[in-house]
């Protein structure tokens, strides 16, 4: 069945049934996507991504021990109550504000399969029209377009679409990659091919894969027999490549450069940078945060030779502040 042209994209999928084990023991009971971004959880700004570029529909794929997700974005009847009573209707609206974000739907994957096996998941809810896809890990800065971007560049040419960030060759083994040829577009390329996280001597190009794809419905057609690739999991990446070199009724795979701000919260280094970046651009906190993390910066350097003389603490434990 052919996806008529200019088809609007309405529905967006977030898989969210990860362990996220790099956090633990903090996801031991709490889903990683619900670990704050300063004072907001990272799923929000996912979803509130979404709804920006005009997704109001979206599903979250979901596992085992996930209802702390479904309870951020319900009605949280007492606590409402409670602040209304309060008279802080500025808390009291950033509460709602989950709440009537989107029009929000939920499904489990059941077997931790891997991406694809997730986005397979979705079918049902989505049908035989394009959708999109957003990986929680990836939070892309709300002062910089790319969704609503890559919506126009599959609108126009009725394809499949993924977003593309230019990243360090010693990098690349840590992303799919991509091989891609220029079009009359700047910021678009055809994509002729992809391999998950190869080795930089077999890398195709630097030109990684972040968590953002608007995907033609042929690839859930491609996903039912896709066998598992990398890591024993079905991979997303491995279907985009058979859509790439694929009839081309099918549609091909078209990639939209992005060159924006990305804050990666996937591993807690990164996760940690993303947490400053974003505090020192906030308009309530950014004032004085910068201000102390000058003064920080300052004093790394004797924080660094004092805690080069403390014992080194054991796994688990939290050390003793360095004294000035």
């Amino acid at each position: 069945m052919s996806v008529p042209i200019g088809h609007p994209v309405t529905k967006a999928v977030i898989p969210v049934a990860g362990l996220g084990t790099r956090f633990l023991p903090a996801t031991k009971a709490l889903p990683k996507e619900m670990l704050p971004v300063v004072d907001t959880p990272a799923i929000q700004y996912v979803v509130h991504e979404a709804v920006e570029a005009g997704l109001q529909d979206v599903l979250l794929v979901t596992g085992r021990n996930k209802n702390a997700l479904e309870n951020h974005f319900d009605r949280a009847t007492e606590l409402e109550q409670m602040l209304e009573a309060k008279g802080d209707t500025e808390k009291l609206s950033r509460v709602r504000f989950s709440t009537d974000l989107a029009d929000i739907h939920y499904t489990r994957q059941g077997d931790p399969k891997g991406l694809g096996h997730a986005v397979l998941r979705a079918k049902r809810h989505v049908g035989r029209v394009p959708f999109a896809v957003l990986l929680g890990d990836d939070i892309i800065d709300e002062r910089d377009i790319l969704l609503a971007r890559m919506l126009e560049v599959q609108r126009e040419r009725n394809t499949t679409v993924v977003a593309l960030l230019e990243v360090p060759y010693s990098q690349i083994h840590l992303y799919g990659a991509a091989a891609v040829e220029g079009t009359d577009e700047e910021d678009v390329v055809r994509i002729t091919g992809l391999v998950e996280k190869p080795d930089a001597a077999e890398a195709p190009s630097n030109y990684a894969i972040i968590g953002r794809y608007v995907l033609r419905p042929e690839i859930f057609d491609i996903l039912e027999h896709t066998r598992p690739g990398k890591g024993g999991e079905i991979q997303l990446t491995d279907a985009l490549q058979e859509l790439a070199v694929g009839p081309e009724e099918n549609g091909k795979v078209y990639g939209v450069i992005f060159r924006g701000r990305r804050y990666d919260t996937g591993d807690r280094l990164d996760y940690l940078k993303s947490i400053v970046r974003i505090a020192v651009d906030r308009e309530d906190l950014g004032p004085e945060f910068r201000t102390w993390l000058r003064e920080f910066a300052a004093e790394l350097p004797e924080r660094l030779v004092a805690a080069d003389a403390l014992p080194v603490p054991s796994t688990g434990s939290i050390p003793s502040p360095v004294s000035k």
